[in-house]
């Protein structure tokens, strides 16, 4: 059995909600796995000695549907997961918040900001997009030899997006000299997906890929993602001696 904890505020009314479960189930299936899929409440989260248990998940998914109930909590958990090499995958308001966190804790932003809940905040690096993107499909350009390419298979993508902000022009650099790779961009080159090379399973995608996820054909995105949880849950095993 492989767990995944998805981090966000439920609502059975948010069709990505649903579909976020139902995606991980389709991709394990993909994968041969059986998985167990958990939502963990952003305001359940806090900093401190007991996160890393309300953690202890193979897979971590950062979900759609911010602003979140409690920003920081969702936080915590991006940077809890990369620090302990714990597979991750958040799309749209997950790849938001991915981007904060890094710029926070990695980049040296300790003031870095997301428009959605403070627009005036002095150091915003999430911003409203130029126009919506909420209901449009798109073709995302794959850059190769990186996470993306590996789970793609190819060179373009046609995905669908529910968002209206992303990684602020003004910062792409600056994520880019931190350590993270733009691996995915629109026709005009804009940030659509996010990696951390150096990490076994850290992906952003501004797009929703859970959305477009069925059982005869689990999202080539989740599929990567469910298996790298499944080598970090049978690496955890032989390691406690279960395996």
């Amino acid at each position: 059995m492989v767990s995944f904890g998805v981090v966000g505020d439920y609502n059975p009314a948010n069709e990505t909600h649903l579909a976020t479960t139902a995606a991980i189930k389709h991709a394990a299936a993909r994968a041969g796995v059986a998985a167990e899929v958990s939502w963990i409440p952003t305001d359940e989260l806090r900093a401190g000695d007991e996160l890393a248990a309300r953690l202890a998940h193979d897979g971590l998914v950062i979900s759609p549907g911010s602003p979140y109930r409690n920003m920081d909590g969702a936080l915590a958990a991006i940077e809890n997961a990369r620090l302990r090499s714990i597979p991750v995958l958040g799309t749209c308001g997950g790849f938001q918040h991915m981007v904060l966190e890094y710029a926070r804790n990695v980049a040296g932003f300790a003031d870095a900001h997301h428009a959605e809940y403070d627009p005036d905040a002095s150091s915003l690096f999430i911003t409203p997009l130029s126009c919506s993107l909420g209901g449009q499909t798109m073709t995302v350009q794959i850059r190769g030899n990186t996470l993306a390419a590996k789970a793609y298979g190819r060179a373009t993508a046609t995905e669908r997006y529910y968002c209206d902000f992303g990684l602020n022009p003004d910062h792409v650099k600056t994520i880019v000299e931190a350590g993270l790779t733009v691996s995915g961009t629109d026709q005009d080159g804009e940030p659509r997906v996010i990696e951390l090379p150096s990490h076994p399973f850290f992906m952003g995608t501004l797009f929703v890929p859970q959305a477009s996820s069925t059982p005869a054909a689990p999202h080539p995105v989740l599929v990567a993602f469910v298996r790298a949880a499944s080598a970090a849950a049978t690496a955890a095993a032989a390691e406690s001696g279960t395996g």
